[in-house]
Formats: structure tokens, sequence, C-alpha cells
């Protein structure tokens, strides 16, 4: 049976998505200290942020991995032969197109995008159907605590999971998520993992605060994210973009500080948060990795290293994967 070009799943929309908001909004806002999730970046308008964020000139780790995948992609495809792609964050699948081009020569046959965010999605879809035709393109939009499971199962698939994203996980949701990931493969399958290596903690905070202010924008949108989908008053321009290295955990941290006494609040989660002048909130960690710490992890997810690839700098691993 032949499959329609493009097909689009929504799994997060409505009220279970407005709900999910509305939760981590109040359990973030009433700690201390404060936090908000990194989820809530990726409206349309943070995933353009961010593809900026990639091209900027202190942003290595997109450069970098798309050097390592430009010469490695056709071993990746040898090695894995899939009938599949998944790509797990998908958002415009830019360095994705270096593995679509050795695997569709080869005769594959679906690319499954996952993301939160639709309309980066659709575009990137409709582009890749032009760049590789006869390509099938089954999209799904949902996030990765809620509906890995609703992927479909479309042959033997190379699940792809770039621009070391993994490191926006706390360790234990970084292991329920490679447990979940785990769970979708069967013998045959393989999963491809970009990590950030740990490197000069200055290297590492200039990636974080560009000089142009595209980080701190791509920051501030989650405050937009909030005014409104819950009819908040959050004074973007009150609060200032801020990023740290916590050399113990071996991550950046990317906080909003508060210029200045001031009360938000928030109809739609019910809430009316003060905030001091100079008191942090947390918006993302982004941790950095070793081989070692990449292999544990695969380890007690039921995975072993099949391939490492690396640059000339170690700055950027890529970890090919299989089930152990």
């Amino acid at each position: 049976m032949s499959r329609a070009p493009l097909t689009i799943e929504f799994h997060h929309l409505g009220s279970n998505k407005r709900q999910e908001l509305i939760d981590d909004v109040r359990a973030g806002l009433t700690r201390t200290p404060k936090e908000l999730p990194p989820r809530w970046f990726y409206d349309d308008r943070g995933s353009e942020l961010f593809e900026q964020i990639t091209e900027l000139p202190e942003y290595y780790q997109t450069r970098t991995e798309a050097a390592i995948l430009k010469s490695r992609a056709a071993e990746i495809i040898d090695r894995t032969r899939p009938s599949a792609i998944v790509e797990l964050g998908a958002g415009a699948s830019t360095k994705t197109r270096l593995l679509l081009e050795p695997a569709h020569r080869d005769g594959l046959q679906v690319f499954v995008p996952f993301d939160v965010s639709d309309g980066i999605v659709q575009r990137a879809a409709r582009e890749l159907l032009r760049e590789f035709p006869g390509l099938v393109i089954h999209a799904v939009i949902g996030d990765f605590t809620h509906h890995l499971e609703e992927i479909p199962r479309l042959g033997r698939q190379l699940i792809v999971f770039l621009g070391s994203t993994i490191g926006n996980f706390f360790p234990d949701q970084r292991q329920e998520f490679l447990g979940a990931v785990r769970g979708l493969m069967q013998p045959g399958d393989a999963f491809l993992l970009g990590v950030d290596l740990v490197k000069d903690q200055r290297e590492l905070v200039a990636a974080y605060d560009d000089a142009q202010g595209v980080t701190a924008a791509f920051n501030r949108n989650v405050l937009a994210v909030i005014n409104r989908e819950l009819d908040a008053d959050f004074n973007l321009a009150a609060f200032e973009h801020l990023s740290r290295y916590d050399v113990q955990q071996d991550w950046i941290e990317m906080h909003l500080r508060s210029l200045e006494h001031q009360t938000v609040r928030i109809p739609g989660a019910g809430l009316t948060v003060k905030f001091a002048r100079g008191e942090l909130m947390r918006t993302e960690i982004s941790a950095k990795f070793t081989r070692q710490n990449v292999e544990d992890c695969f380890v007690q997810a039921g995975l072993r290293i099949d391939a490492w690839y690396t640059d000339e700098r170690q700055r950027f691993g890529l970890a090919l994967a299989v089930p152990a």
C-alpha cells in the first residue's frame, strides 16, 4: 500500500498542553529557587530564535556536529542500513539532511521528525519532500516526556537525537529518556546521540551568552509564552539573561535575573509571584559529557556504543549505540 508523501500526527495540542504549562509554572514559580523547564522555549518564535543561535560565531556546537556528520554520514548509514530515520527534537532538520542524503541513495523509505513545534516541522517537511523525491515523511508533534510511544514503527530504524539536547535533562530524566528510546528499539535498530564534550569554561559560557543577544532573546521568550498562554504580565525588559558554568555538575545553567523588585500576575495559573531585585530563575541546564559518561548512561539503559565519532579538537561527540 502506498503512503501519502506527508502525514502529520498531533499529540500535543489543546487543553492538555495548557494544563501542562500551568502545572510547570505553578511548580516552578512557587519553589525556591524559582525554575522553569526549557520545554516552553520552543513555540514557533523560540524555535526560530534557536535556529539563529545555531548560526552564531560563538555557538560552535552546530558547526562542529555538522562537520562530523558530513565526514561520517555515509559510514553511519552503511553501518545501520535504516528503512526509516526517526529524528527526536527535529526542528528544521538542518543537520539531519547530511544523513538523509546517503540514506536516500541507499533506499531510505521514511523520515519521521518528532518535535513539539508543528510550524517549523511542517516547513522543514515540505522542503525535504522537494529535496528528496519519493521520500515519505511521517511527522509526529509531541513532547519527549509523554509521546515517544506514538512514534510509528516503519521498518528498521535509526533514531537520531542531535545537538546535545540530552544535556538539557537532569540525570534521572536523562536515564528515563534513554530507557524510553531503548523501548522503541528492536534488534537491528540503532541510536545516534550527539553530545557536547567537557572543555574550557570560557568557551562554554560564551556559547550561551552571544554578543548579539540572540540567546538572551531566546531565554526571555519563555516569559512571552507564559504571557500569551496564561495572560501573565511579565515585563520581559525587567529580566536579564545570565549563563554560568557549574563545575561540580559539569553543566551550563541559564537564568533570568530580575532587575527590580516586582510582582507578576499569572491569571491563567491562579498565581501572583514576587521577584526580589537580583533574584535568579533557572530556565535551562546544558550538561557536558565525556565518552565514559555516555557509555555509563547507555549501559544503564540497555544500550552499548557501536561507534564513536568526534572532531580533531574533541569538542563534540556522536555516539552510535545499539541494543545491548
